[in-house]
């Protein structure tokens, strides 16, 4: 175990003592794992907005053939027809307004809801600043997702227009739902009136099923209900809903995949291009370290704990500049109204850094083997 440390404090002072030659490579190595961790950030907000489970017991009722928020119109009188079905426990309905239907990167939401159906049908709403009763009372006030208050750096008391709609911001929530952290909550009526929809007409009904395992079949007896009326329904899980009308952005999504990989691949090339420079650079350094006693096993070991350095600070440097850079702008990628906040979590940042180190690794074993078969005679008269 010493030797090992002693090994990889050489190692450390080698790469240090190539200041230029070192920062070139862990800059390199940087660019593409702060690429990498970006592309996983949107993998995986995107595969928690629509990677369905057993425990999802929340279904969304839209309008049968209609693709924006903007064209789907359902009478609000369904709400009652709708609760009396076997296996829904609750429902309510929603009027959307978005500021734009397409794939953004800058969404704005406001969804309005009956306030006294808001707490019941989504308890895990978690107000973190303002008042929820300050909510319950102004018919202007708006609840700003968390995500939505810091991205616009809103705060309760303060008073926006977005869409044709001002409202005061009442308080901000936190919720475990990714659609929640980027929307602004407003009474029903008030929105409804604002948008010039007018009293009656909503968007969409949520409604929340009592067994999982009845999703499909009460989402059927939905459409079923409603298949012959002036106004029939689509309904789905709301992940499954999100998948649908996202198809364009998902397929995006999905390309930068591609660009991650090659983002991995860039840095197990440079890592091990440096490297391979650098034995050829020590040929009679590592001839004279085996004359004194070094034996061929440390002398790869070396250039292994080198390869592992520059991942290493790379990943330090690259993961954490995208998380920094993600918590700062606050970016939300959204369509038709549906938004999810790219939030790098700590397990995403940890495993690009750990990446980088096993690429670094990787990297390194061919320069390793290489330095520690070179024969001592031929190193010493620099062949």
């Amino acid at each position: 175990m010493n030797r090992l440390l002693h090994l990889a404090v050489l190692a450390a002072k080698q790469v240090l003592r190539h200041r230029v030659r070192s920062l070139l490579t862990v800059a390199g190595v940087a660019a593409g794992m702060f690429l990498f961790t970006a592309v996983s950030t949107l993998q995986d907000a995107l595969r928690l907005a629509t990677e369905t489970g057993a425990k999802d017991t929340v279904l969304v009722v839209y309008r049968e053939n209609r693709y924006c928020p903007a064209t789907s119109r359902l009478p609000e009188h369904y709400l009652a027809e709708i609760r009396r079905l076997a296996g829904v426990a609750a429902a309510v309905p929603v009027q959307i307004v978005v500021n734009n239907c397409g794939a953004s990167l800058d969404v704005i939401t406001f969804r309005g809801v009956p306030p006294e159906l808001l707490a019941g049908f989504n308890p895990d709403l978690e107000v973190v600043a303002g008042s929820y009763e300050d909510w319950t009372r102004r018919s202007d006030g708006a609840l700003l997702g968390e995500h939505f208050a810091a991205r616009r750096g809103l705060k309760p008391g303060d008073q926006f227009e977005a869409v044709g709609v001002r409202v005061m911001v009442s308080g901000v929530v936190r919720s475990p739902s990714p659609q929640d952290q980027s929307v602004a909550y407003v009474h029903l009526p008030f929105l409804q009136q604002a948008s010039r929809l007018g009293l009656g007409t909503v968007t969409q009904f949520n409604v929340r099923i009592e067994d999982p395992s009845r999703i499909d079949e009460v989402a059927a007896a939905i459409d079923e209900l409603f298949r012959n009326d002036a106004a029939p329904t689509d309904t789905k899980p709301e992940k499954a809903f999100f998948a649908q009308t996202a198809k364009a952005l998902i397929e995006m999504v999905e390309f930068t995949r591609w660009l991650g990989y090659g983002a991995a691949l860039a840095v197990f090339a440079l890592v091990a291009n440096a490297l391979l420079l650098v034995v050829r650079g020590r040929v009679q350094e590592h001839a004279v370290l085996q004359t004194i006693g070094f034996p061929r096993l440390s002398i790869g070991a070396m250039m292994l704990c080198e390869g592992a350095f520059m991942g290493l600070l790379g990943g330090i440097c690259g993961s954490g500049a995208a998380w920094a850079f993600f918590q700062f702008k606050r970016f939300t990628l959204g369509n038709e109204g549906l938004a999810i906040a790219l939030e790098p979590g700590l397990a995403t940042t940890f495993a690009g850094l750990a990446l980088a180190v096993l690429l670094g690794l990787l990297a390194s074993l061919w320069p390793a083997l290489l330095a520690s078969r070179r024969p001592i005679v031929a190193s010493l008269r620099g062949a």
